[in-house]
């Protein structure tokens, strides 16, 4: 879908007459069914102006051309302009100009990653020029008219307001402004002759009308480049019944003439390989050249294991088959051959920055695909917002009438493949009753350590062999270094204990980035991965009293969004807010203590529940 679209001399002249701002809007309004913000509008008047000075030069022909907010198939995105025409060669071209109001950035240590003020406050956000190149890799690897055509997509950025270009043509930026330009206000000039590089006829084939009708489906050459991934890479390795619910998922997800929607329901506990057959699917279904999206609420799981299949840690195209659950908000019905859901359980009810948008995640994914895979596990849910459940999949799933297939991942495969661990765990941590009220070291390594001193340094001599060892902790601890870098978050000074959370270089690779073993992860960064062995600090959040295990969610950080909105349910309903605080404190350091695969490493800041978990170790 494009919002506009008009030869060079109207687009001229609708920016001259101040008019261009609301015909965007007006076609907004009739084609999504909703208005804007002020803020937007105005936000076209402005870079409209811009443009229309780029654009003002008699060498770039009067029949290119312009359009403005063309919506990118299977995505929420948009591309704020194109110039559409032919090469000196007579050859198809669009140049895409991914527009910022921005005066000024900040760098990251994330790749791709800068800091600006948007949206009222000092926000991380996507590098302009990644945001352009990535688009245009969108389009090529799933637009069939653009990779059958052989149309010629050119990315570039336009800052109009920013006249610094230091930081966002920064070293650490290179490889992405190598792939698309960036410009700033004083750059009119050199913007102009990018353009006129590639725009030297007008558009005399219809390009963007071909471009907004293509067929939405892999392109052959991310078929096979996909497929190639997975050959060697023991990590993505499918056995036992990993492989026979991978055999009924596609089994499913092959074309039948009724048409009915079908979803299949893979439930499985910690380290049963839930994540390892999604990603085999994806490249599985990618490879047969369906329409097809890996798809987590957390961004670790989806960043790590696209990491891991390409085995890059920065930004490629292939980031482009790693959603958000909020990204099929607008999504039209079957949309999508396939969404492969992992981490199901965290799926939130509403979407959006605020959480306040859509009618819920669930079905709005059920919705877009004709065929849906949630892989869940109950005991993973982490925070109040939390909705994924068996209960709630199966009720979206009779609402939208589809057909819907139950199956589980029995063999546990981490945690030393110990099913007694597991239960075990579950009994300690009052979770469930089970016979398993004492922990052989035969069936796994559990230890309980006497200061977080003692436990950083066990951590760290089992990194040294391979690097696939951390620190969690429980969210009880103020992110202080998010503000200002010289200060710690996690400080027990009676030990000589001092370290920062995880979130302020590495985002969401954090986990696997060699250095990360001197900070401590949370629950956001290691939810739905996997370590060798993991060290677990538990802070006050969970104690001892009157010889029961007790959870105290005021123990909590103020900058934990966990369990947000839980004052004011308890103001309201202190019975109900405490249970469901509860479950999520228990089910919280479930996850952390179920990361490691040959071991578990455990300090507790309350001395009587370290002493409750030595009680229950036997030999």
């Amino acid at each position: 879908m494009i919002l506009y679209s008009e030869f060079k001399p109207r687009f001229i002249q609708d920016v001259r007459e101040s008019v261009i701002d609301y015909r965007i809007m007006e076609s907004f309004k009739a084609n999504l069914m909703h208005g804007v913000s002020e803020s937007e509008r105005r936000s076209w008047a402005n870079s409209m102006q811009y443009m229309r000075n780029v654009l003002d030069d008699p060498e770039i022909p009067d029949d290119a051309r312009v359009s403005i907010e063309m919506q990118i198939p299977n995505t929420g995105k948009r591309i704020d302009f194109i110039v559409s025409g032919q090469d000196a060669e007579r050859k198809d071209q669009a140049v895409v100009v991914e527009l910022k109001q921005w005066e000024r950035a900040e760098a990251t240590d994330m790749d791709a990653v800068v800091r600006t003020y948007v949206g009222g406050g000092l926000r991380e956000v996507s590098h302009p020029s990644y945001q352009a190149w990535t688009y245009v890799a969108l389009l090529e690897d799933f637009n069939a008219a653009v990779y059958e055509s052989d149309i010629s997509l050119t990315p570039c950025a336009y800052l109009h307001n920013c006249t610094d270009d230091r930081v966002l043509n920064g070293p650490q930026y290179r490889e992405h402004t190598a792939r698309a330009p960036i410009f700033f206000r004083t750059d009119v000039g050199k913007l102009c002759a990018f353009i006129k590089r590639y725009i030297r006829h007008g558009d005399a084939t219809d390009i963007m009308y071909r471009i907004e009708h293509g067929e939405i489906r892999p392109s052959k050459g991310l078929a096979d480049a996909v497929l190639g991934l997975l050959t060697g890479n023991r990590e993505f390795h499918m056995i036992d019944d990993q492989k026979v619910v991978y055999e009924q998922a596609l089994h499913m997800a092959s074309v039948r003439p009724d048409g009915r929607k079908r979803v299949l329901l893979v439930e499985g506990g910690p380290g049963t390989g839930k994540s390892v057959v999604a990603v085999n699917l994806l490249v599985r279904l990618i490879g047969e050249r369906k329409n097809a999206l890996y798809v987590s609420k957390n961004a670790a799981p989806r960043e790590v294991y696209a990491s891991k299949l390409t085995g890059v840690r920065g930004r490629t195209r292939y980031t482009n088959l790693f959603k958000g659950s909020g990204a099929f908000l607008n999504a039209e019905r079957d949309d999508f051959d396939c969404l492969i859901v992992d981490e199901a359980h965290r799926l939130n009810e509403k979407s959006g920055f605020y959480g306040n948008l859509g009618d819920g995640q669930i079905g709005e994914i059920i919705s877009a695909a004709r065929t849906t895979i949630f892989f869940l596990d109950e005991d993973q849910r982490v925070t109040l917002q939390d909705v994924g459940s068996r209960e709630e999949i199966l009720k979206e799933t009779r609402a939208a009438g589809a057909e819907v297939v139950e199956t589980r991942l029995q063999s546990q495969f981490r945690c030393n493949g110990s099913d007694g661990y597991l239960a075990w765990l579950d009994n300690t941590l009052g979770i469930r009753e089970t016979a398993n009220i004492r922990l052989s070291r035969d069936d796994y390594h559990f230890e309980v350590l006497d200061s977080p001193t003692e436990l950083q340094a066990r951590i760290e001599a089992e990194n040294r062999i391979n690097g696939r060892s951390r620190m969690v902790a429980g969210y009880c601890y103020p992110w202080l270094s998010k503000k200002d870098a010289s200060k710690d978050d996690i400080v027990f000074p009676e030990h000589g204990f001092s370290r920062k959370w995880n979130l302020t270089a590495h985002g969401s690779l954090w986990l696997v980035q060699p250095d990360s073993v001197e900070q401590v992860g949370c629950i956001h960064t290691c939810q739905g991965l996997e370590l060798d062995y993991v060290g677990v600090i538990v802070g006050k959040d969970m104690v001892i009293q009157d010889e029961c295990l007790k959870t105290n969610p005021f123990e909590r950080a103020r900058s934990d969004r966990s369990i947000r909105g839980f004052k004011k349910w308890y103001n309201a309903e202190p019975q109900a807010a405490l249970m469901a605080a509860d479950r999520i404190i228990r089910n919280t350091y479930r996850t952390l203590m179920t990361r490691g695969m040959k071991g578990c490493f455990v300090w507790c800041e309350d001395e009587a529940l370290n002493d409750w978990f030595r009680s229950r170790l036997g030999g």
